[in-house]
C-alpha cells in the first residue's frame, strides 16, 4: 500500500450523509410503505425503468461516451444521459469524467481518486466521503465543458437530479394510482433505485479491481468478472476495458453479457450513434498472448530462478508478429469480401481466407508447444 502522506482529506458531510443516510431511509421507508399501502406492479415497473435508464446513463453516457469517447452520439441521447445521469446522483458529467480520466491516467497510484490499493472500502465509498483538500481542476475535460447540454447539467446538477430522480417517479405513480402509489414510486423509483445504481457503479471501482481474471493486462489491478457484469450493465469486463479504453464494448465477444454495448449498437442502427470504436481482434489476441507469456515466465522463474528464457523470448516475439500479421490479413480479406468491387473475386477470397486461417492455426499450435516446453524448465536443475 503506497503512502498518501502528501494528501490531506476532510469529510464531505453532504456526501457522507447521502451515501450513509439514503440506504437507511430507503429500506425503512420501503418497509413502512409495504405495510401501509402494499406494493404493486406500478412501483416495480417504475423501479425497473429508472434503474435501467439511470444505470445506462452512467455506463454508456458518463463512462463510455463522455469519459472515453468510444463513440459519438446525437444531442437527444446526450440530453437523455444528462437528465438520467443526474438522476443517478453521481455528480455532474464534468466532475465524474474528470475523476474517471484521472483514474485511468494514474491507476493504482497517488492521484487515482479511487485507488484500489488503498482497500475495498476506500475504492467503494471512502473516496466519496473523504474529500481531498485541493481546488477542483477540470482541465482534463475541456472538451466536455464546451458542450452546452453538459455545461447546463453541471450548473444545475442537484436540481435536475432531484426532479428527474425523485419527483418524476413520484409524479408518475401519483397520476396512475394516487397518493399511496406516488409515495411508493418515490421510494422504489427514487430512493431504493438510487442505492442499487450507486453500489452497482461503486463495485466497478472496488470489486472489479480485486476479484477476477487478468487475461489482457497485468499493468494494474483491474479484473474481468462475468458475474460482476450481470449487475453492472456489462462493466464487469474491467481488465479488458483498462487494456482497450477506447472500445465501445467491455465484453467484446458476442456472447459476453454487456447490455451497454447492445444499447450503443442499437442506437447506431437508429442513426443516433456513429463512429463506434472497436479494438481489432489481432490486437486483442496479441495482448492475451503477451499477458499469458508474462505470467508463464514469472511462474517458471519463481520455481527455477536459474532458468534461461532467452530462447522463449525470441520465439514469442516471432510468433507474436506472425499471429498479428496473419489475423490482420484475415480481417482485410473479410472487408474485401463484403465490398461490391470484389464480388467477382469472392470465391478466390474465400480460398485465401481458408488458407490464412490454416496458417493461423499452425501458429497457435506452435505457441502451445512453446508454453509446453516452458513448463518443462520449471523444475529446478538437479545439483
Amino acid at each position: 500500500m503506497e503512502s498518501q502522506v502528501s494528501q490531506k482529506y476532510v469529510i464531505n458531510w453532504l456526501n457522507a450523509s447521502f451515501i450513509i443516510g439514503i440506504p437507511i431511509l430507503a429500506f425503512a421507508a420501503a418497509i413502512w410503505h409495504g405495510f401501509t399501502y402494499g406494493i404493486g406492479w406500478t412501483e416495480a415497473i417504475i423501479f425497473f425503468i429508472w434503474y435501467i435508464f439511470c444505470g445506462l446513463s452512467i455506463t454508456v453516457g458518463y463512462h463510455r461516451l463522455f469519459s472515453h469517447r468510444s463513440h459519438e452520439a446525437s444531442w437527444p441521447l446526450i440530453l437523455f444521459y444528462s437528465l438520467f445521469g443526474a438522476g443517478a446522483f453521481q455528480n455532474s458529467i464534468i466532475e465524474w469524467c474528470s475523476d474517471h480520466r484521472n483514474h485511468h491516467k494514474v491507476t493504482d497510484k497517488v492521484g487515482d481518486p479511487y485507488n484500489a490499493k488503498r482497500g475495498f472500502i476506500w475504492s467503494h465509498v471512502g473516496w466519496i466521503i473523504m474529500e481531498e483538500e485541493i481546488e477542483a481542476d477540470f482541465s482534463n475535460v475541456r472538451d466536455l465543458m464546451d458542450n452546452p447540454i453538459i455545461a447546463w447539467q453541471h450548473r444545475h446538477i442537484f436540481l435536475i437530479g432531484f426532479i428527474v430522480g425523485m419527483v418524476f417517479p413520484a409524479a408518475i405513480g401519483y397520476a396512475i394510482g394516487g397518493i399511496g402509489v406516488g409515495i411508493g414510486c418515490f421510494i422504489w423509483g427514487g430512493l431504493l433505485r438510487t442505492v442499487f445504481v450507486h453500489h452497482g457503479t461503486f463495485l466497478i471501482n472496488s470489486a472489479a479491481h480485486i476479484w477476477g481474471r487478468q487475461p489482457y493486462t497485468t499493468a494494474n489491478t483491474s479484473r474481468d468478472s462475468m458475474i460482476l457484469s450481470l449487475f453492472t450493465f456489462g462493466e464487469g469486463f474491467h481488465n479488458y476495458h483498462h487494456a482497450f479504453q477506447a472500445d465501445y464494448r467491455n465484453g467484446y465477444k458476442w456472447y459476453h453479457w454487456d447490455p451497454s454495448k447492445w444499447w450503443i449498437s442499437s442506437f447506431k442502427l437508429l442513426r443516433f450513434n456513429r463512429n463506434l470504436k472497436k479494438t481489432p481482434n489481432y490486437s486483442i489476441e496479441v495482448a492475451k498472448l503477451d499477458t499469458k507469456y508474462a505470467k508463464e515466465s514469472e511462474r517458471v522463474l519463481s520455481k527455477n530462478a536459474d532458468a534461461d528464457l532467452s530462447k522463449f523470448d525470441r520465439l514469442i516475439l516471432q510468433y507474436r508478429t506472425s499471429m498479428r500479421d496473419t489475423m490482420h490479413k484475415i480481417a482485410t480479406a473479410k472487408k474485401q469480401f463484403k465490398m461490391p468491387d470484389f464480388r467477382e473475386k469472392r470465391e478466390l477470397l474465400r480460398q485465401q481466407i481458408a488458407e490464412i486461417r490454416a496458417d493461423l492455426k499452425s501458429v497457435k499450435k506452435e505457441i502451445q508447444v512453446l508454453f509446453a516446453e516452458m513448463r518443462k524448465v520449471s523444475a529446478p536443475i538437479p545439483a
